[in-house]
Order: structure tokens, then sequence, then C-alpha cells
């Protein structure tokens, strides 16, 4: 018997290419939920889009992401994660290239939502081929890498495409995608091993529409409230429903014999805390890259490769300090360095909810470094504390819910400081004395006040806009600060007795969890 090893045979595993083809793929889909905030202006002005419609065409990639990642982590780990992998990047791929035709902001939000169903399936599986395909030894080490990747392929993803937005239109954006994903397709093609579950489970489809139903509710009820009022009856009748569907989730999960995610996993408290950091971070990460791109272009009038060059600094933080993150924690614990990243987080923010119009760069320089920098110290012991605290059979899982975090935290930080953002400008913006019809487009929109200022020469209208812009980034941030402070006190709270083996491997709760599995 010929027993050479095939190309996809555990011994012919060539682990840096692995590690760079999964990296690659992770950039594709995290890169994409940022990287169309430059474009913003761009589609406000072409589409004539308003500031709702703006949110719902970040948010609807993010929202559809986080609702499906447990379905397409379970339908990953039953039919293989490569498979997996191939299918969401030739999908990607496909609807990017759909995107560049649309001319209508409703389109654009549709695309964006089948964008997100194939990002669902490729991100689980690449963390999930890492933990599954490296020894123990070399775990750690290509999860710093992976985290790394993470948290700096948003601002990666906002320089990419500020330098084809100098050349082109915001539809290049959407190429960049393709050119991404084609390349992560065939890397993936050659080099990257099947891995599945032997056992097959069934799939929780009510589980995943209960899921899809429940965050679908609350994103919309948060967006849609700077219109229809923070406190009308409608908005809180639909975030009062969205709980109650999200509420009867955890019920049925904890019923079914095969659940999405086991809600007793959250009893290991390392577990728990990786959960809500992740969450907390990226809810303020991701809604400040909504926000302040729009500020840097519209407020300060930076070109789309300028704003997006202007946050770099935060990205040559992030990198090594989430390297340096485990060297810290061996010595003297994951708890005292993952909190003191969710703190450094919280004060960059609070920096740069001080900017307004006629702020200098350096105070956005001195907020984006303890941003950045605390992103990266906080981010590798939050995953790390995921991952570890499953047994082997439960990784895909650990992945799904690591992955859930960054993208539900990142679609709530969109919705929710978006949402705070509108409504600050919408209230701080003075439109007395203009016709109703112009008064309300300009409330729109910063962007739309901009035209209209320049259409008409009046030049006051845009000094207001930008002025109440400024207003409502304020709040925003100040909000994004918040949830890093509250990350900061569960991170305390749950790990308030740690040890140097604070956030240890296959926990017995876990193993426990595994075993009624």
């Amino acid at each position: 018997m010929d027993r050479r090893p095939t190309p996809h045979s555990p011994t012919a595993v060539r682990h840096g290419a692995v590690l760079a083809v999964t990296c690659l793929a992770l950039a594709t889909v995290v890169s994409a939920m940022a990287s169309l905030n430059v474009a913003l202006p761009g589609i406000a002005r072409e589409t004539h889009a308003t500031q709702t419609q703006l949110s719902w065409i970040i948010d609807a990639y993010s929202l559809v992401f986080a609702a499906l990642l447990l379905l397409a982590a379970t339908l990953g780990d039953r039919f293989g994660r490569r498979k997996a992998l191939l299918g969401g990047l030739a999908v990607f791929a496909g609807a990017s290239a759909a995107a560049t035709f649309s001319s209508e902001p409703q389109v654009l939000i549709v695309l964006r939502a089948v964008l997100g169903i194939a990002a669902a399936f490729v991100m689980p599986a690449t963390l999930s081929t890492i933990t599954t395909t490296f020894p123990r030894e070399q775990r750690a080490r290509a999860v710093s890498v992976w985290a790394a990747v993470a948290g700096a392929s948003a601002v990666l993803g906002l320089l990419a495409s500020g330098a084809v937005l100098e050349v082109w239109s915001w539809r290049s954006v959407f190429w960049l995608n393709v050119v991404l994903a084609v390349v992560a397709f065939v890397g993936t093609y050659v080099f990257v091993p099947e891995s599945a579950e032997p056992g097959k489970r069934r799939v929780d489809v009510v589980g995943a529409l209960l899921t899809v139903i429940g965050l679908g509710i609350l994103v919309y009820s948060v967006i849609q409230a700077p219109e229809h009022g923070w406190a009308s009856t409608r908005t809180l009748a639909g975030i009062g429903a969205a709980l109650l569907v999200l509420a009867g989730f955890v019920a049925w999960e904890l019923r079914h014999p095969d659940p999405l995610l086991n809600p007793r996993l959250f009893r290991h408290k390392a577990f728990a805390a990786g959960t809500v950091s992740i969450t907390m971070q990226f809810f303020a990460f991701f809604g400040f890259i909504f926000v302040v791109m729009q500020y840097l272009q519209l407020v300060r009038g930076d070109s789309a490769l300028t704003a997006a060059l202007s946050v770099l600094p935060m990205s040559a933080a992030m990198i090594p300090s989430s390297r340096l993150a485990p060297k810290i924690a061996a010595r003297v614990g994951a708890r005292r360095p993952w909190i003191v990243g969710l703190v450094a987080v919280a004060v960059g923010l609070i920096v740069l909810a001080e900017l307004d119009t006629d702020s200098s760069y350096w105070l956005v320089l001195t907020g984006l470094v303890p941003l950045g920098a605390g992103m990266g110290l906080a981010m590798t012991p939050a995953t790390a504390a995921i991952t570890d605290a499953l047994p082997a059979r439960l990784q895909n899982v650990g992945s799904a819910v690591n992955d859930l975090s960054r993208e539900l935290g990142g679609a709530l930080g969109i919705a929710v400081l978006g949402s705070v953002l509108n409504a600050g400008y919408r209230d701080n913006l003075d439109v007395a004395g203009m016709p109703s019809s112009l008064s309300e487009a300009a409330r729109s929109s910063l962007a739309a006040a901009h035209v209209i200022g320049q259409r008409t020469g009046d030049t006051q209208l845009i000094d207001h806009a930008r002025d109440a812009f400024a207003s409502g980034l304020h709040l925003a941030l100040l909000t994004g600060s918040a949830a890093a402070v509250l990350g900061a006190i569960a991170v305390g709270v749950l790990l308030r007795r740690p040890g140097r083996n604070a956030v240890a491997p296959a926990a017995p709760e876990a193993e426990a969890v595994a075993a009624r599995r």
C-alpha cells in the first residue's frame, strides 16, 4: 500500500503556509467590516444615502456575520472547515464583484448582508483550523499571530481602501475584496488540510433562527432609534422583544441535545471573561472606526488616504502589544495586563471624545496610541481564555464563540455609537429658517448638509453641521469608553482570584459539557 503523504495529510501539513493563508482569509473578512467606512462620504454623495442608511450599509455585514456565526461554525464542524473556507471565500468574491455595479443604498445593504453570510463561514474556520492543525506547543504563538491580524486588519483595510480611493471611486473598495478573496481561495485550496469532527451532529435550525431574529430586531431598533426616539414605544418595544427572543434562545439551547452554543460553557469564568471582554472591546473599536472616519473626512476635511493614514498609529501600537501580551501574561498572569489593556482603550476613547472642529492631529494621536496598545494587550489573553478553556473536540465551538463575540460587539458598537452620533447630530444641528425639505435633508447626514451648503452657498450651514457632528462624536466615543470600562470590571470580577494558571486549558466544566455532547 502506498503510504506516502497526500497534499492534505497531517504529515504533509506546512504550518507556516497554513498560518499565512488562514490569516489572509481572516484579514479579508475582518478588513471588510471596516474598510468601507473610509468610503462613506463618497457613498453618501453618490447614492444620497442618509445617516441611517449609512449605518445599515456598514452594519448589515456585521449583523448577519454575527447572527450566522454559530450555525456556520456548526456546519463547518460537520462538513469540513476547508470546505467552509472555500465556499465562503467564493461567495465573498462574487458578492463583492456584484456590489461594484450598484448605485442604490438599498442594494448595497442587501449585498453587504450576503457578504456577512460568506464571512460567517470563513472566520470561525480560520481559528479552528489553526487550533486543530498546530501542535499544542506552537498553538499559543499561532493564536497570538491570529489575534494580531484580527485586530490590525481593520486599520490596514482602511489604509488599503484609502489608497485605492485616491485614484478611483468607492467601488474600488469592493474590487479590493475580490482580489483578497481570490488569493485566499487559491491558498486555501493548495495548502490548508481538511479537518472535521467525526461525529455527525444535528443542525440546530431553531437556535439559528432565534439568533437571527433576536439580533436583527435588536440592531434594527437601535439604528432606527434616532428617527423614532430612544424613549418611543416602538424603540423600547423592539428592544424588549429582542431581549425576549434572545432569552428564548438561551432556554432552547439549554434543552437541545446538540445546541449551537451550550450556555453551560459560561460557568467557566475564564471563558466568560474572554467572551465579555472581546464583545466590549470590539463594541468600542468598530463603533469608533465608524464615527471617526466620517469625522476625519467631513469635519477635518481630510482625503480618504489621509484619513486612513491618520489612524495607522493605532495599528502600529496594537501589533507589538498583542505579541508581547503572552510573555507578560506568563510572568504576572493574564488578569493584570488584560485589565490594563481595557482601561487603556477607555482612556484613549476619552481623549478622542474631546475632538472638535478645530482640534489638531496631535490630539488624535494622543488618543490612538493607548487605544491601539490597549486593544492588543487585552485581545490575546481574551482569545486564549476562550480557546484554552475548551477540550479539543470543542475547539470549533470555541472559535465560533470568539468570533461571535467580535462580530456581535462590532455590530452592536456600530449600531449604538452610530445611533448616538446620529441623535447628537440631529439634536444639535440648527436649521431654523430653512425650508422643511432642505432642513430634513441636512439633518439626514453631515454629507447631505455639505452638499446643500455648497449648492446654496450657505457656509454657515456647513459650519453648524460640523459642530453638530462633533457634539454627536463626543457622546458616541464616551459611550464606547464606558463599554471598555464595563469589560475591565467584568474581567476583574470573574478572575478576582487569579493565579499563574488562571486561564487553564480543558477546565472540568468544559469537559463536563463535552461529555454531555
